[in-house]
């Protein structure tokens, strides 16, 4: 509990958010630019791979409520969420539909970070894994990586359309919570662990996972 309210999000959570928004942003603007931009693309890539393994991981690891058991939810709740039935399943963190999104978000995301690694841009720029796949795999995965950029514009243009009802029509930010941390809802045993020991937790989880795509990119194709 702080003097805002009730810590939800925990700061490594937060950070992940926010650095991956900037990371798709950097990717899509690089790639369009194009040139020796394409270089940075592939850098923005494997820093995406990198946040999605973490991210992964900080599942099961993280505060309460970015653990995925916090908002794994069956058919029946998110039909109830969805005719917002007085049945609809309430919690300081992600609603069931709010857990949809997250799941279609990581899972597009991290699809399209993990095909770019065999991707190539039929000129003089590939991904560091396509000279273990045929070319024309190579070129059916490129193909996969332009239709699936049209899936996550999608999928962050309806986050967005939610982020924005939310506040309209039911007076409920959720963007504040995702910079503070905090809800002005609750009591303290409904708090998250975000303390000191916890984000250290992060930070060597995060070191692993950069580690272990550095090997993929950089070490083990060699």
């Amino acid at each position: 509990m702080t003097a805002a309210g009730v810590r939800v999000w925990d700061l490594p959570t937060r950070l992940f958010h926010w650095t991956l928004a900037a990371l798709v942003v950097f990717s899509v603007v690089t790639a369009n630019i194009g040139g020796n931009w394409i270089q940075w693309h592939f850098y923005s890539g494997y820093a995406i791979l990198t946040l999605i393994a973490f991210r992964l991981v900080w599942g099961f690891a993280g505060g309460r409520y970015a653990r995925f058991s916090s908002f794994l939810f069956g058919p029946s709740a998110i039909l109830a969420a969805l005719r917002n039935s007085p049945g609809a399943p309430r919690t300081l963190g992600h609603n069931p539909l709010g857990s949809l999104s997250v799941f279609a978000l990581l899972a597009s995301v991290g699809l399209q970070a993990a095909i770019g690694l065999f991707a190539n841009d039929d000129i003089a720029s590939e991904g560091p894994l396509a000279k273990f796949v045929s070319n024309a795999l190579s070129d059916r995965l490129t193909s996969l990586h332009h239709l699936n950029a049209n899936i996550i514009y999608a999928l962050v243009a309806l986050h967005l359309l939610a982020i924005l009802f939310y506040l309209l029509r039911r007076r409920e930010n959720l963007v504040r919570p995702m910079l503070t941390g905090d809800k002005p809802v609750g009591d303290a045993t409904m708090a998250s662990r975000d303390d000191t020991a916890l984000r250290v937790r992060a930070a060597i989880v995060l070191c692993l996972c950069a580690a272990a795509v550095w090997l993929l990119v950089g070490y083990l194709p060699k």
